[in-house]
Parts: structure tokens; C-alpha cells; sequence
């Protein structure tokens, strides 16, 4: 089922929280609204959940329009980032709790009910835990249970709120593969809300990337992440290193050493700022001819397949952190303290209102 949001605006006293908000999620796909705290997401997923209602705007399931519709009605499966499991029940009544509050008119049968719960065990590879219950579990197996539990009543569309906020950092990136892998056998149209970009980047169809409740851009994870919109997904996605400068014909100054910006050949002296990713920074040793940046290395973090380099700007003091293979590392034999060149791979540069 497909699902649009249009021109949704919802304030908390002086605070806006959505800002005329228009969005297409498309049906059975994964995706995710990312961005720092404070920024709407939540907001908006209990707004489709029908769990709030907005000040103005409609939400639209399978192009009928929802907003009057009580959340019971919307047919809505919904995953808090803190399990919400009945602690007093077991696991298989946890997840068949959906279906024996159903009308009875509606209602399946016992034998139903066990054939339904115990198939999802299975999805979710927990069938041996079914008598268990919740404290009993890891943090982890809980939060595949309460995923199971929102899918027992077959939801029309799957809402996740920081689904593995909770855990710690090697359960989450488990169950993130795991999610993925589910989301491709069920095709349910989800929406997961996070603040964790490499989450986003790692399991979603499409990402929505929000700030200051509005849209900053809509994308598939490779668009945002190489393409990025303007400086605020720029920073977001990643660490970058930013170069201020003067643009002139196409060309970023930043401090002595030009830098191309093709895209802006119109500009005439604009105030620019270049964005640069760490792993789009080359590095060799120092000599008086070479072109670029004369940098020193302060320090090196270099375990696994990666060298980090915190380098600082002879010229401004300007801290600059550039990621190279360990084994080009070796090869250099950098120490620190001593002086290098460094120079942009690739930049990104953004002028004007847009800074």
C-alpha cells in the first residue's frame, strides 16, 4: 500500500514541528526518515500512525484519505524503540495478543491463531522462545518479538520509531541485516525513523532526510549520500572537512589554493564553502613545487584497512581529517609532526544563501 502526506503542519505551542510537509512513500518499499533530534520525524510517523493528529494537512493509504480515520481503522503495525511487550504474558501471547482482540466477527479461530503465531516465530527465527517470557530475552530477541507482534494482524503499512535505539552498537547492526532481509520477503511498505545515518544508509529503499520540520531531500541512499542537496545533508552523512573561500569563475580560493568548481562558473567573487570528504583527500610528502595544500600531521589512527590522519593547515591552523589505506600509509612511512601536501579528490561547493 502506498502512502502521501500533504502539506502536513503540526506545532507544539511556539514550536513548528512539521512545516507544510508533502511526501510519497512508495508501496512496498523501506524507508527512512533521518535527521537530528528535534527535527519532525517522529512527529510525522505518529501522524500517519493516526496516534496525533496534525494542525492541517491530510494522510493518504492507498489514495483514500485517512485523516478522520481512528488509528484501529488505519490497519497500521507500529514498533517502539522500547519493546512495549506485556512483561506478565509469554512470547507466543504477546504476538497473538493482535488477533484474539480482534471483533469476533473477524476473529480466527484457536488453532488459527497457534498456526499464525508460530509461522511468525519462525520469520523471525525465535519459534524456540515461544514459552518463554520478556524479561527472560535479550534486548535484541525482544525487539524481533515485538516486530512479530505488529505483524500478527497483517498491518497495511509498518511504522518503526528508532526500532534498535536501544541496543548496543553490535546487536544493532545484526538486526539491521536482519530487518532488510525481512523487508525483502514481505514487502510491507515501511517507514523507520532514525537519527543513526549509517542505518539509513545501510537498510532503506529511500531516504528522507528532515531539518527544523521540513524536507531537506528525498533520495536512494547512493543519491543523498554522492549527491547531497545542500550543506546541512552534506554534513549530516558523514564526517567532511569544509574549506572557506572566495568563488570566482568557477574557481574556490581557499586561502592561496585554487580549487575547481565547474558548476559555478557564473559565480563573480561569491563567498563559498567547499565540502570535502575525508577518503576525497590525497596526501603526499612535501616538496616546494608540489601543488595543494601544505599541511602537518598531527596524528595518525591506523588499525585495520584504514589510516585516520588529523593533518592541520600551515597556512590557517585548520584542522583537516583525511582517510587513507593502511597500506598507503606504509608505503608514505609518515611520521608526525612532519610536513605534507594534501589536495582534494573531490569537492562539493555550495555559495551564497546556500552556505
Amino acid at each position: 500500500m502506498g502512502i502521501e502526506v500533504k502539506n502536513i503542519h503540526k506545532r507544539f505551542g511556539s514550536f513548528v514541528a512539521l512545516d507544510n510537509v508533502s511526501l510519497n512513500f512508495p508501496q512496498g518499499e523501506l524507508t527512512a526518515l533521518l535527521g537530528p533530534s528535534g527535527c519532525g520525524k517522529t512527529t510525522l510517523l505518529r501522524i500517519i500512525a493516526g496516534l496525533e493528529q496534525p494542525d492541517s494537512g491530510q494522510v493518504f493509504l492507498d489514495g483514500q484519505d485517512a485523516s478522520a480515520h481512528h488509528v484501529r481503522e488505519r490497519q497500521v503495525g507500529f514498533v517502539f524503540q522500547h519493546y512495549a511487550l506485556f512483561k506478565h504474558m509469554s512470547v507466543f501471547e504477546n504476538i497473538a495478543f493482535g488477533l484474539r482482540v480482534k471483533p469476533r466477527n473477524v476473529r480466527p479461530s484457536e488453532s488459527e491463531i497457534r498456526k499464525k503465531v508460530m509461522s511468525l516465530l519462525e520469520l523471525v527465527q525465535l519459534d524456540w522462545l515461544a514459552d518463554r517470557y520478556p524479561p527472560q530475552l535479550s534486548g535484541g530477541q525482544r525487539q524481533r518479538i515485538a516486530l512479530a507482534r505488529a505483524l500478527a494482524v497483517e498491518p497495511r503499512v509498518l511504522l518503526l520509531d528508532e526500532p534498535f535505539g536501544a541496543l548496543d552498537a553490535k546487536v544493532r547492526k545484526e538486526l539491521r541485516r536482519w530487518l532488510r532481509r525481512l523487508h525483502d520477503e514481505l514487502h510491507v511498505t515501511s517507514i523507520f525513523v532514525t537519527h543513526d545515518q549509517e542505518e539509513a544508509l545501510e537498510v532503506a529503499d529511500q531516504i528522507v532526510l528532515m531539518n527544523k520540520g521540513k524536507v531537506e531531500q528525498i533520495g536512494s541512499p547512493g543519491d543523498v549520500y554522492n549527491h547531497p542537496a545542500s550543506p546541512f545533508v552534506y554534513g549530516f552523512l558523514g564526517n567532511v572537512n569544509l574549506f572557506h573561500g572566495r568563488v570566482h569563475e568557477g574557481v574556490l580560493d581557499a586561502g592561496g589554493v585554487p580549487l575547481h568548481a565547474p558548476e559555478h562558473a557564473d559565480a563573480r567573487d561569491a563567498q563559498g564553502v567547499g565540502f570535502v570528504r575525508p577518503h576525497d583527500i590525497e596526501i603526499e610528502r612535501y616538496s616546494a613545487d608540489a601543488e595543494g595544500i601544505a599541511v602537518a600531521l598531527r596524528h595518525v589512527h591506523a588499525i585495520g584497512p584504514l589510516a585516520q590522519l588529523e593533518l592541520e593547515r600551515v597556512d590557517n591552523k585548520q584542522l583537516v581529517e583525511a582517510v587513507i589505506s593502511t597500506e598507503r600509509y606504509q608505503q608514505l612511512q609518515l611520521n608526525p609532526g612532519e610536513t605534507l601536501i594534501m589536495r582534494p579528490k573531490r569537492l562539493r561547493v555550495f555559495v551564497d544563501e546556500a552556505v
